[in-house]
């Protein structure tokens, strides 16, 4: 397939200074290298339904739960290869579904125009995960600038940074350029770590000595807490209702 489709692991993730991040990344050099993409500026287009079920269940903190997101890791045409992905959390284990295919087959599939002929049981996932939620449409448009790092040693352990985090709720198509509300102060950055088993000593010595602390960041529940959710209850309050 040329992709890796399936993932299962744990995606633990932190906020960083930008001095913080130069002493991590200073550790880092005799242990990981940054990966063959580079940065790269990663787009996403997050599903939900019309009352933002999806995401409203995920901030009240489930041991379940479950996103439908379009992706592009470059500014798309019809014709791009983009990935549609199926992501689940169960009991901390971040699981994840993906199918590549060019940007408008998705865009038809996602929106009920067209059948994705792949009979693949990630197809098959995706498929009743929209009929299980019913008129899924696109809701968020989220975008960042990555740098990925894998481990030396050869095993699955990386760490990313994730810069310049957008969000907005117009132009919701990996084929629109780049802009919006930034969820991140201009000092900070996201570093997630991921891995199948448990983090290299060196890191948690490294964690643990410049006193950096596990959070909990979605960045489309802070798009929701932050851009949607303010304009529902400003829209309900002159409706004389309460969301």
């Amino acid at each position: 397939m040329g992709y890796q489709s399936v993932f299962q692991r744990y995606e633990l993730k932190y906020l960083l200074t930008r001095q913080q991040q130069e002493t991590v990344l200073r550790e880092m050099q005799p242990h990981m290298a940054l990966d063959q993409y580079g940065k790269t500026v990663i787009r996403n287009v997050y599903y939900d339904t019309d009352n933002y079920l999806l995401i409203r269940r995920s901030i009240e903190k489930p041991a379940y739960k479950e996103k439908l997101r379009l992706r592009s890791y470059s500014q798309a045409d019809s014709d791009t290869p983009v990935f549609v992905e199926l992501k689940k959390k169960y009991d901390s284990v971040v699981y994840k579904r993906r199918l590549s295919m060019a940007e408008g087959q998705a865009m038809n599939w996602l929106r009920g125009e067209e059948i994705f002929s792949s009979t693949s049981q990630i197809s098959r996932e995706i498929d009743y995960f929209r009929d299980f939620y019913g008129s899924l449409r696109p809701t968020v448009f989220l975008s960042y600038e990555r740098y990925a790092y894998y481990a030396k040693d050869g095993s699955d352990f990386r760490v990313t940074f994730d810069d310049r985090i957008l969000c907005r709720e117009t132009e919701l198509s990996l084929t629109a350029p780049i802009y919006g509300a930034s969820l991140l102060p201009e000092d900070m950055v996201l570093m997630e770590i991921k891995c199948s088993g448990g983090i290299p000593l060196w890191m948690t010595q490294l964690l643990s000595r410049e006193r950096i602390y596990k959070t909990s960041f979605s960045k489309y529940g802070t798009a929701y807490r932050t851009l949607i959710y303010p304009k529902l209850k400003e829209k309900a309050y002159y409706a004389g209702k309460t969301v």
